[in-house]
């Protein structure tokens, strides 16, 4: 069969370089999606929230409960409560990242991000780039910013937490970790939907509503569900002492979690690159 000039033409591989145009790689792709990211007043006021919930909410708890631990009546370890605005500060993960993908599709930016990076691996490495270093940083930070604040309450009770203590810093360290991966599990999710009222209302009621339920199931496979449930594997490592006796230990139940994370992220990537945008 001949080929014609044109059909010679429209059988050139796309991803060949062109004289004079430089081609895009990963650098670039990453380049961009930080520029996306943060040109956007969500990002910012999602990182705001997250630094007030988490860090707020923690300080308010631990002044408001260290005369009571100090007291010898409560039935709570005093370092359950030092990362204890990490558990509001997780829904302000869940909308960064269900927003890091969905909102391209509300406004249709997602044909120009294609057209400009048409690896559509690079694109969603890039943006899991992003959005898990940032809420790794911010997680983290808040996590520090709570205890400190938090901690001077305990310690003028003399029931203060030190960093020394066992588990605590791996939970300053663990709720940056626990907030990036729920990140990325709610941007699979926003991927695999791309609507973003149905993108949080599904990693929410999972993590927060069924996670919680999946405990009143009866029998060893009703635990068993509840300890895999991602919220409540992925939690204990954001905490020095959990309130929930019941779930796996901290960086089991981690690894477990950033299993689901991954399995979650794999399946939106196939169906992203199949699916048109």
């Amino acid at each position: 069969m001949t080929m014609t000039p044109l059909s010679r033409t429209v059988a050139l591989d796309p991803t060949r370089n062109i004289p004079g145009v430089r081609r895009q790689g990963f650098p670039d792709a990453l380049r961009a999606e930080w520029i996306k990211f943060w040109t956007v007043r969500s990002t910012t006021w999602s990182t705001v929230m997250l630094f007030v919930l988490g860090a707020g909410l923690t300080v308010l708890v631990c002044a408001t409960s260290a005369e009571w631990l100090a007291s010898g009546e409560a039935d709570e370890a005093a370092g359950s409560f030092v990362t204890w605005g990490m558990m509001f500060a997780q829904i302000t993960a869940i909308v960064l990242g269900t927003l890091a993908v969905t909102s391209e599709y509300g406004n249709g930016m997602i044909r120009a991000t294609l057209a400009a990076t048409p690896r559509r691996g690079s694109v969603l490495a890039a943006k899991a780039l992003v959005l898990s270093s940032t809420l790794f940083v911010a997680g983290t930070l808040t996590a520090f910013a709570g205890y400190f604040a938090g901690n001077w309450f305990l310690e003028n009770e003399g029931v203060g937490v030190a960093l020394s203590d066992e588990g605590v810093l791996r939970a300053m360290f663990g709720s940056g970790l626990y907030l990036a991966g729920l990140g990325l599990f709610a941007a699979a999710v926003g991927l695999l939907v791309r609507h973003t009222a149905a993108a949080l209302s599904a990693v929410l009621a999972l993590v927060f509503v069924v996670g919680n339920m999946a405990f009143l199931l009866p029998g060893t496979w009703g635990e068993w569900v509840a300890k895999l449930m991602p919220g409540n594997a992925g939690s204990a490592v954001a905490t020095p002492v959990s309130f929930n006796p019941q779930l796996l230990d901290p960086w089991v139940g981690f690894a477990v979690f950033s299993g689901e994370v991954a399995a979650l992220l794999l399946v939106a990537f196939v169906v992203f690159r199949r699916r048109d945008a």
